[in-house]
């Protein structure tokens, strides 16, 4: 590809991990625009003052980002823009569910940087990507799928508010720090326990938490 409007946006809180995914876009077309982000908050504003983008390549580790959220927040607020998750995780359930949750390709970060071009390429073509041996024939069980198609229903705002509630805030803390009221952040706690089926702040929370199974958790310690 070398169309010189192509924008791309690498959002990853490592400068050097930002540089090398420099490189491999650059490589991989030329005269493409990059912009940079560490994190959550950036990415959201830097997709919003430049009018979208054309790829996201998104770390999922980043601050502001809890499990799938980042992908599940960007998917809901950008859902035409191609995202490509680039993870130091390399388990092959995490690719699957980021795929199911609408990711158009994730690439390990240990991938040799031509193959990342091919990716690229591949997922601006219109392609999913994952390494070869990522089976996304197989469906997924079926508690997974549901609980991804309930989470996927959240709005934006609802997905960072679930997010929060993660994090034990108040919705007093929350209203403040979403710059809204507190009878705003009620009526998302609503609709987020009607959409995942559940009947108290923390079942949703554990509903949260079960696509994870402890595995973003285990990688941030690692």
């Amino acid at each position: 590809m070398s169309q010189s409007s192509t924008r791309v946006v690498i959002a990853d809180d490592h400068p050097l991990v930002r540089g090398a995914l420099r490189e491999a876009v650059a490589g991989a077309i030329a005269g493409a625009e990059i912009l940079e982000c560490g994190d959550l908050e950036q990415l959201g504003a830097a997709l919003e003052k430049s009018g979208g983008a054309d790829l996201v390549l998104l770390d999922l580790s980043m601050p502001g980002v809890r499990g799938f959220s980042g992908l599940m927040y960007l998917r809901a607020q950008h859902p035409d823009t191609p995202v490509i998750v680039v993870s130091g995780n390399e388990d092959r359930s995490v690719m699957r569910r980021c795929i199911d949750f609408g990711a158009s390709g994730y690439i390990p970060k240990t991938t040799d940087i031509e193959v990342m071009r091919q990716a690229i390429r591949a997922v601006l073509a219109g392609a999913t990507w994952t390494p070869p041996d990522v089976d996304l024939a197989a469906p997924a069980d079926k508690e997974t799928a549901d609980i991804v198609r309930r989470l996927a229903s959240l709005t934006p705002q609802q997905v960072r508010v679930l997010m929060m509630l993660s994090e034990g805030l108040l919705n007093k803390q929350i209203a403040y720090e979403l710059s809204v009221s507190e009878a705003t952040v009620k009526a998302h706690v609503s609709a987020i326990l009607q959409k995942l089926g559940v009947d108290s702040r923390t079942q949703a929370v554990i509903v949260a938490s079960k696509i994870e199974a402890g595995q973003w958790q285990a990688d941030a310690a690692s």
